[in-house]
């Protein structure tokens, strides 16, 4: 806790805030620290093939004025040493070490994606550890994932800017306008940009995904296993997550609330940012 203390985060941006290192377990993670340093930690996990830097800084600041935010880079992604699991169950340990490195014994999740995925197993088997979860554009086991057919139609418009365009956001003239303004926020920051993955982490990632959605849970385990209060949130067009996985969640959790977000695809946190940092501070102060 010695560095954590040692530096004044309250006031730095997801674009001006430090990249910091902790190392434990053959691991050195790198991290940035927002917010104040009282309160429940809200630690973000990330969506497939992204690091610290492909979150939206609109979301990440606004998030930080009033409590403590961290994005951290798991096992072989970005600059964190060590080796990309290809299962979830072995990324949501490692995010635990990482928690546990930092000294936090109470935090709340906010897992997108894939890291919505690794939010579930944590909350589902650390229970005094997780305060709240909140779940966005993600699947629970055994859930519709698109996530090969999505990418290779992405990949393939070859046009665009990014592929996140057609990845993330809607056709409609509304969404392409969010998804380039999302553009724009994410390349925001011009030095010490984090380090982009390449195969040794996405193909490892893909495979956790895809046999996460693959394993039948008929019985929902490891949703009914999750008794802390949980928001669930879809865009209503997602592609790659379809948004019948949200109700799916919506109805195993004991104490979940549910939201879907209009004319949204899988970024409907970016597109619809102010919205959704009004609701989730509401969750999360409740």
């Amino acid at each position: 806790m010695t560095e954590l203390n040692a530096i004044t985060h309250k006031g730095t941006t997801l674009e001006t805030a430090p990249t910091l290192y902790i190392e434990g377990s053959g691991i050195r993670f790198a991290y940035r620290r927002l917010g104040p340093s009282n309160g429940t930690p809200l630690i973000l996990l990330q969506h497939f093939s992204g690091n610290i830097d492909a979150w939206d800084p609109a979301v990440v600041n606004a998030l930080a004025v009033d409590r403590p935010v961290i994005a951290f880079d798991n096992a072989g992604v970005g600059r964190s040493t060590g080796q990309t699991p290809d299962n979830i169950a072995a990324m949501a340990r490692d995010a635990v070490t990482f928690i546990g490195l930092l000294g936090f014994s109470k935090v709340d999740l906010l897992g997108y994606s894939l890291g919505g995925c690794v939010a579930q197993q944590m909350a589902a088997e650390h229970g005094p550890l997780v305060r709240k979860v909140i779940l966005v554009g993600t699947a629970p086991q055994g859930g519709e994932e698109h996530l090969l057919a999505v990418l290779k139609e992405a990949f393939s418009q070859t046009e665009t800017p990014d592929p996140r365009l057609p990845l993330f956001f809607t056709r409609s003239a509304d969404g392409q306008a969010a998804g380039k303004a999302f553009l724009n926020r994410v390349y925001a920051r011009k030095e010490d940009r984090d380090t982009d993955s390449g195969s040794a982490v996405t193909d490892p990632q893909a495979k956790a995904l895809i046999t996460w959605c693959a394993t039948p849970d008929t019985e929902h385990t490891i949703l009914r296993a999750i008794t802390q209060p949980a928001l669930v949130v879809s865009g209503s067009d997602d592609t790659m997550l379809p948004a019948d996985n949200a109700y799916a969640m919506f109805r195993a959790m004991s104490n979940a609330q549910l939201l879907l977000y209009p004319d949204s695809g899988h970024g409907a946190l970016f597109q619809h940012h102010a919205f959704f940092v009004s609701h989730v501070r509401t969750f999360l102060d409740a």
